[in-house]
């Protein structure tokens, strides 16, 4: 009951957050909306610490980095300060409240790259789907037919527009690092986007329930890809080779400090 009533004066709540220096020193606006545990944002880096520091590592002045499954853009934020004024963010995210607190959040930070909000989801095809607000979580929203059972059930839903990775690159500068989070239809993320993994080559982080996971790292393994677990501290000289919730995918099997 107090958890319910405490997620519920929390909605519509908003304060500024500056990231770490060592993840780009960025501002941004954190919602406890998104769940309670943003009222300590910093916790937040503390249990992604690792998969952040992962993905920093390959993250380099002028990088053009995708954010696919945005919310309210700690990785956008982070890749922004560590990609510097010469680099380009890219965040997709289909959640209206999220894309206009992104939107305010990209106004802070002259300084660092500037940060595109994108307002679709990125699935198999171009089409309209149903997407879910969760109703505890709003950062575990999810597209109809995926989900990861964090949600509470659902407050509300929204017609949003999906939009293929291959078809994406037609359009904007492809990433040289990717990083994808959304609830469940990761899988679908992956599906129409062998063309410009293939041009490219991007380091991927992503989020993949098991099931998925397991469809995913053989595609990943086809294309050249080696898999990283990304829940484990990025070690000098040598990484953990497997998946886990958080993955790393690279080409190149050496640390970027190594090169």
């Amino acid at each position: 009951m107090l958890k319910a009533i405490a997620e519920r004066l929390s909605r519509s709540m908003c304060f500024r957050y500056r990231l770490p220096l060592e993840f780009g020193g960025c501002r941004m606006f954190v919602t406890p909306e998104a769940g309670l545990r943003y009222w300590f944002p910093g916790a937040v880096l503390r249990r992604d610490k690792n998969m952040l520091k992962n993905a920093a590592e390959w993250i380099k002045p002028g990088s053009v980095v995708w954010d696919v499954g945005a919310n309210m853009g700690l990785f956008s934020f982070m890749a922004a300060g560590l990609s510097g004024p010469k680099g380009r963010v890219y965040a997709f995210e289909p959640d209206a409240v999220m894309i206009r607190l992104l939107r305010r959040s990209a106004r802070l930070n002259p300084q660092a790259a500037p940060v595109e909000v994108i307002p679709c989801a990125v699935g198999a095809s171009v089409s309209l789907a149903r997407f879910n607000i969760a109703n505890h979580n709003r950062a575990a929203s999810f597209l109809e037919g995926f989900g990861t059972g964090l949600t509470g059930g659902v407050r509300e839903t929204q017609t949003v527009l999906t939009v293929p990775l291959d078809w994406i690159a037609e359009h904007i500068p492809a990433p040289d690092v990717l990083k994808i989070d959304v609830e469940g239809a990761e899988l679908q993320v992956f599906l129409d986007a062998a063309c410009m993994l293939n041009a490219k080559r991007p380091v991927i982080i992503y989020e993949a329930q098991m099931a998925n996971g397991e469809e995913i790292g053989p595609m990943l393994r086809k294309l050249g890809y080696a898999l990283y677990n990304a829940d484990l501290p990025p070690t000098p000289g040598e990484r953990p080779m497997g998946t886990g919730f958080s993955t790393l995918a690279v080409q190149n099997l050496e640390s970027p400090q190594h090169t």
